[in-house]
């Protein structure tokens, strides 16, 4: 437990950090939003592109990693989906309305993948970011495409939103870092002369500055009326997620390293991005602010017990 703290403890100061930050309005909202693009579209891919180019792939077992956090994923989806679809009245109302089942469902399925390759790293050093890494290509798609499909299931979207949302799929900065850094690795070719050392550095500065952005998007005055839905998804995300993995690990035999990461990332707190996919297709905003604050305040609590298990 004392070596899990550790490793997690900066994490979380850089977040608190970040949140006192954000309170005093330092150095100044736009600078803030700006800098949150910075690090989504350059920064936080070019970490994946010199992570995967040049990672060893044979050392991570994919189809054992897939298998489980993908499986729990996928689970997961189909779970919530026919509980809002056919729940009891007394269940549905805790499961709330058609933009806020969206928020709940976000909620219980996106991971924060700042958190989650800064703490693979500093749990298991460039073993454990090469697993996160591979772990971020099989599931930032899988994540994206479900999500969007509940915006669509529920009914939410306005007219043309389903292209828009399907082409911004395609636009995704980490999906194509992904991509590119496989492709780089399988080729052969990696990062020659000094791209390599380039990208890499560009890419260190991901990580404390996207944890830093993560503890000034948090908002704990909408805690106060966020109601049962933001609970209830923090009870998912934090507590049922990770135990059906740790069981699903068993089930497929995951160990080590890979085993870690993958209850680091299903324990992690929903993606800060998932406020503004509820903005933009007509999903209850204000509560998906309410479930990011929460769970990643919860975290801090939860995450060290999971990897501690």
């Amino acid at each position: 437990m004392a070596s899990v703290q550790q490793a997690l403890g900066p994490l979380f100061l850089l977040i608190l950090a970040g949140a006192l930050l954000g309170w005093k309005r330092f150095p100044g909202e736009g600078f803030w939003s700006e800098l949150e693009r910075l690090i989504y579209y350059v920064l936080f891919p070019a970490m994946l592109v010199s992570t995967l180019a040049c990672a060893d792939m044979a050392s991570v077992p994919v189809v054992a990693l897939a298998s489980v956090m993908l499986g729990a994923m996928l689970l997961f989806a189909a779970a919530l989906w026919l509980s809002w679809r056919h729940a009891p009245d007394w269940l549905s109302r805790h499961m709330g309305d058609a933009a806020s089942f969206t928020s709940l469902f976000q909620g219980s399925i996106r991971f924060n993948s700042y958190v989650g390759v800064a703490g693979a790293a500093a749990l298991h050093g460039s073993a454990g970011a090469t697993v996160a890494a591979v772990a971020l290509a099989l599931m930032v798609p899988a994540a994206n495409l479900l999500c969007v499909m509940a915006f669509i299931g529920a009914g939410t979207l306005g007219e043309g939103g389903l292209l828009r949302s399907l082409k911004a799929l395609t636009r995704n900065p980490l999906v194509l870092a992904c991509l590119a850094g496989t492709a780089l690795n399988l080729s052969g070719i990696g990062l020659p002369g000094w791209s390599g050392d380039a990208i890499s550095l560009l890419g260190r500065a991901a990580l404390p500055l996207g944890l830093v952005a993560v503890g000034v998007a948090l908002r704990p005055r909408v805690l106060v009326s966020s109601g049962s839905v933001a609970w209830l998804a923090s009870l998912l995300k934090l507590l049922a997620m990770p135990a059906l993995v740790v069981v699903l690990c068993r089930w497929f035999g995951l160990e080590g390293v890979a085993r870690d990461v993958a209850i680091l990332f299903a324990a992690l707190p929903t993606a800060t991005s998932a406020y503004i996919l509820a903005r933009q297709l007509g999903g209850n905003a204000e509560l998906m602010a309410a479930l990011i604050t929460a769970q990643t305040l919860l975290a801090m609590l939860t995450l060290p017990l999971w990897l501690a298990t």
